[in-house]
């Protein structure tokens, strides 16, 4: 796995870009924007989406789908509402047996699929893996130490990308839990909008302890209930992602709900935002998947109400604080 591509030139995809360079690959990182792909290749710098950050020059930006899909493995990063028309377009150049590894972190809000089953929707001659953690795109593309699951159901496979992959600063763990890894990305962004809420609130340091505590509750048992291990929800891609993301105003997902705590309107918040926020879209997703399978949320069902269902968060709060009281383990 000499040479890699990555698909989507945010923030995330260009810090991912970077550190298979860093690992000593080839690495061809494709862009929608042209503009973008000029200003890589020219000045080597993306400032529409990682402002400050030089990039390595042997990193190559292209629009053309074919160029990105001739590598030996393909990180797709587009967003999770777009992976689906994303590899739509990748197909045609798609060779049988290179790895797509899924580094977008959602639920279709569609259909309620995870990204794994979109992929393989469109890509059914890709094996796939799923990277999924703690990370934010800066401190990636900076260096700073970062630790990562990386998730394949080929062991092999596996080791193969943690080997191409890995650096001293990016440290994949390897597991076979495609989906409870999944299922930790994408359901700590609802829960990160609800600890933002709490602390624009100023409901205290107390209410945001409990909040993670309890909806990390809920996350297992949407994640066991679709097939993942309760285990793999207490590492890397579960609670440590959550720990991160529903802690910190660097999170696009913590930063909207404490805007929206403070009394500000989604719509505005979203109108000053260049990045998908991806919880937005995940949180109607967790709550119908959930609805679908019998699962009890009532924290992302509290996020979806305030986002989609015109719930005022003084009454989304009040109706969490009702629910009667029962044994910690339910």
């Amino acid at each position: 796995m000499q040479s890699i591509g990555v698909v989507g030139a945010g923030a995330w995809g260009t810090a991912l870009a970077l550190t298979a360079r860093r690992a000593g690959r080839d690495v061809v990182l494709w862009a929608r924007e042209s503009q973008v792909v000029a200003a890589i290749n020219s000045a080597h710098l993306n400032a529409e989406y990682l402002p400050g950050i030089t990039l390595d020059s042997a990193i190559i930006a292209t629009t053309d789908h074919a160029r990105v899909a001739a590598a030996d493995a393909v990180l797709l990063v587009a967003p999770a509402q777009h992976l689906r028309a994303t590899c739509r377009a990748l197909a045609p150049h798609w060779r049988a047996g290179v790895p797509a590894v899924i580094c977008a972190k959602g639920i279709e809000l569609s259909t309620c699929a995870l990204m794994q089953d979109a992929v393989a929707a469109e890509l059914p001659r890709a094996p796939i893996a799923v990277l999924s953690g703690p990370t934010f795109a800066i401190e990636v593309a900076r260096g700073l130490p970062t630790a990562i699951t990386l998730a394949c159901a080929d062991d092999v496979l596996g080791r193969k990308l943690v080997a191409a992959l890995g650096t001293s600063s990016f440290r994949p763990y390897l597991s076979d839990d495609l989906a409870g890894s999944q299922m930790g990305g994408a359901v700590k962004n609802v829960l990160a909008i609800a600890c933002g809420i709490v602390e624009g609130r100023g409901l205290g340091d107390n209410a945001r302890a409990a909040l993670i505590t309890r909806g990390l509750a809920e996350l297992v048992r949407l994640a066991v209930a679709k097939g993942g291990r309760p285990e793999t929800l207490m590492g890397l891609s579960g609670l440590g992602d959550l720990i991160l993301t529903a802690s910190s105003v660097q999170s696009r997902n913590y930063s909207l709900g404490f805007a929206l705590g403070e009394g500000r309107a989604l719509a505005d918040i979203l109108a000053e935002r260049h990045s998908v926020t991806e919880g937005v879209y995940t949180a109607g997703a967790v709550v119908d998947m959930a609805g679908r399978i019998g699962v009890e949320m009532p924290i992302c069902a509290a996020v979806d109400a305030v986002i989609n269902r015109g719930t005022g968060v003084d009454e989304a709060i009040q109706g969490l604080l009702s629910r009667p009281f029962r044994a910690e383990g339910i």
